[in-house]
């Protein structure tokens, strides 16, 4: 199989791919992420995902590359809580989130020119109690800015969780384990040490 390339710009995806040793490059895509009306949030996630790889593959003049692409989506009550529009809709969203569990959604898909695999991962965290003052405060600090759910758990947003069922590194934005079954089923090498 060909080279890899990561269709995203998030730094916490490349740090996880660099985590296993997978030798990628990066490809800017842009795709339409707004939920459809009435999609439920297993169906959009898994739909974003597939979208980025597809759109980088359509990127490349080459036939011999496989592009991964992933979506992260926060679920509360059955509703999508994307990144924050602004400081209001950050501090309700910790609101809604504290003292209670929610749902972590991460699509994983990788294509090429002949085959297309998506798998969906679901972990529950759990967020102790925040108070006003808190959540204020960790806004300020910038971290939840471009987070779904408006919280990172790989940064300051970890002081929030009092449990996680299911996998960390799929609540970060790339189900480590999930993903390296997938580089295997495509022949992609992983475990290199001189990975990107």
């Amino acid at each position: 199989m060909g080279a890899l390339y990561l269709a995203s710009a998030s730094p916490r995806r490349r740090e996880l791919l660099q985590q296993i040793g997978v030798p990628f490059s990066l490809l800017a895509v842009a795709v339409d992420e707004d939920p459809m009306p009435g999609e439920p949030a297993e169906a959009y996630v898994q739909r974003v995902a597939l979208d980025k790889a597809r759109a980088g593959l359509a990127a490349l003049d080459t036939v011999d590359a496989c592009v991964l692409g992933a979506d992260t989506s926060v679920v509360l009550d059955g509703r999508i809580l994307g990144k924050p529009v602004d400081r209001a809709d950050g501090l309700a969203m910790l609101q809604a989130l504290a003292g209670r569990s929610h749902r972590v959604l991460t699509a994983v898909a990788l294509v090429s020119p002949s085959a297309c695999e998506t798998r969906l991962v679901a972990s529950e965290v759990e967020f102790r109690p925040i108070a006003a003052a808190e959540a204020e405060a960790y806004w300020d600090s910038g971290e939840p800015c471009d987070k779904a759910g408006g919280y990172g758990i790989q940064g300051w947003g970890a002081a929030f969780v009092s449990r996680i069922a299911g996998s960390y590194s799929a609540v970060v934005g790339l189900p480590l384990c999930e993903t390296a079954q997938l580089l295997d089923l495509f022949g992609l090498p992983r475990w290199c040490k001189a990975a990107t």
